[in-house]
């Protein structure tokens, strides 16, 4: 039986009094102890992540037997952003809602990663995902805009585009309402993931 690959993406600003990534590392725990695998590959954007530019777009277009070293080289970070997403069956995505949205961080992230050829591509039906079979769990916090109101465009939209490239198994987990001061986490957790 193949071990199931887990990636974890941070987006938070905060760090330490980071809600979101508190809770993601609780869902991230609770995975690994019904059986997906120890090891997992973690990535924090909130340092920030180039954004999409010319130079990208120009690279990202031309066709891979016709990219020049430096056209290689601009895609490189994003490359490596794509076969991580490849290469894993859970996708756990912690993301605080700022002024409504994701951060810019995360947003930066996903441009990085939706690439024709690589996670989506074009059929006479229209676009179709190329990362079929995975898992997702949002966890998402806000300090005033309720998850899943009409206010929040984060979740809808993180929703969107997981589904746009195929993941289209997402569960979202409000991290305000986990409550982190006890062992109770764990079983909010189960509940909402089982």
């Amino acid at each position: 039986m193949r071990i199931k690959k887990l990636l974890q993406i941070n987006s938070s600003g905060r760090y330490d009094d980071s809600i979101t990534r508190q809770v993601s590392d609780r869902v991230v725990q609770y995975l690994q102890s019904q059986g997906v695998s120890k090891e997992r590959v973690s990535r924090d954007v909130a340092p920030g992540l180039p954004v999409v530019n010319e130079a990208w777009i120009n690279a990202n277009f031309t066709a891979a037997n016709d990219r020049s070293a430096e056209q290689e080289k601009v895609l490189d970070l994003s490359n490596a952003l794509v076969d991580e997403l490849e290469n894993t069956d859970y996708l756990v995505i912690a993301s605080p809602i700022y002024n409504f949205n994701i951060p810019a961080s995360l947003k930066a992230w996903v441009d990085l990663i939706a690439r024709v050829g690589r996670t989506f591509r074009y059929t006479e039906n229209g676009p179709e995902g190329m990362m079929e079979n995975k898992k997702a769990i949002l966890v998402m916090a806000s300090g005033g805009v309720p998850i899943g109101s009409e206010m929040d465009m984060a979740t809808p939209y993180l929703k969107h585009v997981l589904g746009f490239i195929g993941i289209r198994d997402v569960t979202v987990v409000d991290a305000n309402t986990i409550d982190l001061s006890g062992d109770h986490s764990a079983s909010q957790i189960a509940a909402i993931l089982a």
